[in-house]
């Protein structure tokens, strides 16, 4: 049997080593691809043959797919599955799992920090400082005493309300059905982009959130509200963000995914925004959660191999 990682994890190929010793048969030969493939026909050509197959967050479509009979199951070593043909999967009996919970203290802590960098308007400081400039005109705002709102009451965004209930803010949270989470207060969605200074996203990518945060929820802000999206890049209208930042509807807004992965189009509306601050998708990407993913990600094999799969999606 042969498990090919298709993509770099974030480890190094002695980590990996050391983690097929630790969780799974020896006998099991594993093949480490530790460079991006450049495209879907090296994607399949990696894989063939291979009856595991351990990938991140590349895109893996039915056309790569279709190029792999022997395959059987998917460790996918991210959050979400968005970028796997999960349907033509569960046609073909291909069994995948996700590494949810990696990332939590990753994507949370960036959520804060990206609030912060907006308050403390991180670069336009940085700017001046580098014009030969002062702090004038740089006067911020402390997110204490702020109210600031979590959409989606999941592993992150739970941990998102904790740090932000560190940093003594009031916090409200909207989710599909209410979670007892104490100090924070259950509101409509409508309700919590009237009154929050902070509206930071952590939801799932599904037909549902697809477009969740759009004109009209924009326009529920107030002048003085940022929002944070560190959770999927099709919630969020982009160009209606855009057009609310341009003609100051909003305060500002700090972004860490988009539609697709970056690098991103150079027209893309948020390229030409004011007050935003842009992350190429690194929310998840810190030392220690590229070595908790890859544990769970080589975990998730070990128990597919002993019939008892766990985090199946």
């Amino acid at each position: 049997m042969k498990l090919v990682i298709t993509e770099p994890l974030g480890i190094s190929e002695a980590q990996a080593e050391a983690l097929k010793k630790e969780y799974l048969p020896q006998e099991l030969e594993m093949v480490y691809c530790n460079t991006p493939p450049q495209d879907d026909a090296e994607k399949a050509a990696r894989a063939k043959g291979a009856e595991l197959v351990m990938l991140a967050n590349m895109p893996f479509k039915e056309n790569v797919l279709q190029e792999l009979s022997d395959v059987k199951f998917l460790s996918v070593a991210f959050t979400g599955v968005d970028h796997v043909a999960m349907d033509y999967c569960k046609a073909h009996d291909i069994v995948v799992s996700n590494c949810s919970g990696y990332a939590n203290e990753a994507v949370s802590e960036l959520a804060i920090g990206l609030a912060i960098g907006l308050y403390r308007k991180m670069l336009a400081s940085d700017e001046a400082v580098r014009a030969g400039k002062t702090r004038a005109g740089l006067l911020g705002i402390e997110l204490s005493g702020k109210k600031f709102g979590v959409v989606g009451a999941g592993a992150i965004g739970r941990r998102t309300i904790a740090l932000a209930q560190a940093f003594g803010c009031e916090v409200y949270y909207y989710n599909r059905k209410e979670a007892k989470i104490d100090g924070a207060k259950y509101v409509s969605l409508d309700e919590l982009m009237e009154v929050s200074d902070i509206v930071s996203l952590h939801v799932p990518l599904t037909a549902e959130t697809k477009g969740l945060i759009g004109e009209k929820e924009i326009a529920k802000m107030k002048k003085t509200a940022i929002l944070i999206n560190t959770a999927r890049g099709p919630v969020v209208d982009s160009k209606a963000l855009a057009d609310a930042l341009k003609e100051g509807r909003i305060a500002g807004a700090g972004i860490d995914v988009f539609e697709g992965e970056p690098p991103i189009a150079s027209d893309h509306p948020l390229l030409h925004a004011p007050n935003v601050i842009l992350a190429p998708h690194v929310g998840f990407a810190t030392q220690e959660a590229m070595e908790k993913r890859a544990v769970i990600a080589f975990k998730n094999v070990q128990a597919y191999l002993a019939g008892k799969p766990q985090n199946v999606m």
